[in-house]
């Protein structure tokens, strides 16, 4: 096996087997939470977005914005998360994460900083 690839076991991710119930489970819960929890969040912001444009006055319209702005931002984020999954895959250790996740609390924290602000000018 060449340096650098993606083995578990001396398998690629997409012939790969779990021997038992335990590693099944852990690949799925890796799954559930790298795969998709920035992009549960991404949806679940946007419904929040939306709910703020339709039912309140212009006033809220800014903050709405201000949460499809975060959506967008975290739709992204886990688009690229969904990409590089990969990397957890693999049982040479030397190899770095293709993402890091740190950035993702400094994109969060500045909107809702944002949107801290603009609840106090409404």
């Amino acid at each position: 096996m060449a340096s650098g690839h993606r083995y578990y076991r001396g398998h690629r991710a997409s012939s790969f087997y779990a021997e038992d119930v335990n590693e099944l489970i852990e690949i799925r819960a890796r799954g559930r939470t790298f795969d998709g929890a920035y992009g549960r969040t991404a949806i679940g912001s946007l419904g929040f977005a939306l709910t703020v444009l339709r039912l309140f006055d212009r006033r809220f319209f800014k903050i709405g914005v201000m949460y499809v702005i975060l959506s967008v931002l975290l739709y992204i984020l886990s688009y690229f998360r969904q990409r590089h999954s990969k990397h957890d895959f693999a049982d040479d250790k030397t190899i770095k994460p293709a993402i890091q996740t740190k950035g993702v609390s400094v994109v969060v924290a500045a909107v809702e900083i944002g949107l801290f602000v603009l609840i106090f000018m409404v």
